[in-house]
């Protein structure tokens, strides 16, 4: 078994898709929408100063994905990333891949010179936020609120 991380290709994004389907059906704030998950990709993917996609792959084949999206911290005076879609697919679970993708990202965001990496987990996934608790996350006092807009608005 052959296993790599490298930056997402226009070839990777309907695997990736796949992968945020698996995702989102885990997290109750989500609802699946190939439509909408493939152009967030396309997004991001045509568009290097919002973001970067990194994929697992394991012998040649998509396996699990990151992305890491760029946004301005005043706190700290520069870009800063917020981790998300962090997921493995269910056949390679458990066996350390997901936590060698987010090391990746940990690694390439230093690397990168940005200094802190913030992400959103499910309230009610223990298994997520155990395993985020177990690569050094830590909880905020910031609580997340959400309005959805109309889309066009």
């Amino acid at each position: 078994m052959n296993a790599t991380i490298d930056t997402a290709t226009d070839e990777d994004l309907e695997p990736m898709a796949d992968l945020l389907a698996e995702l989102f059906t885990l997290e109750s704030d989500f609802q699946p929408d190939r439509d909408k998950q493939l152009a967030g990709l396309y997004t991001i993917l045509d568009n290097p100063a919002v973001g970067q996609l990194f994929v697992l792959r394991i012998d040649g084949q998509v396996a699990g994905m990151a992305n890491a999206l760029f946004t301005v911290s005043t706190a700290e005076g520069c870009r800063v990333v917020l981790l998300e879609d962090v997921v493995i697919h269910a056949t390679w679970r458990g066996r350390g891949f997901g936590r060698r993708i987010v090391e990746h990202v940990l690694d390439w965001a230093a690397a990168a010179g940005l200094p802190r990496i913030t992400l959103l987990a499910d309230k009610d996934n223990r298994t997520a936020l155990s395993f985020y608790e177990h690569l050094g996350f830590e909880y905020s006092a910031m609580r997340v609120l959400r309005k959805t807009l109309p889309r066009g608005a």
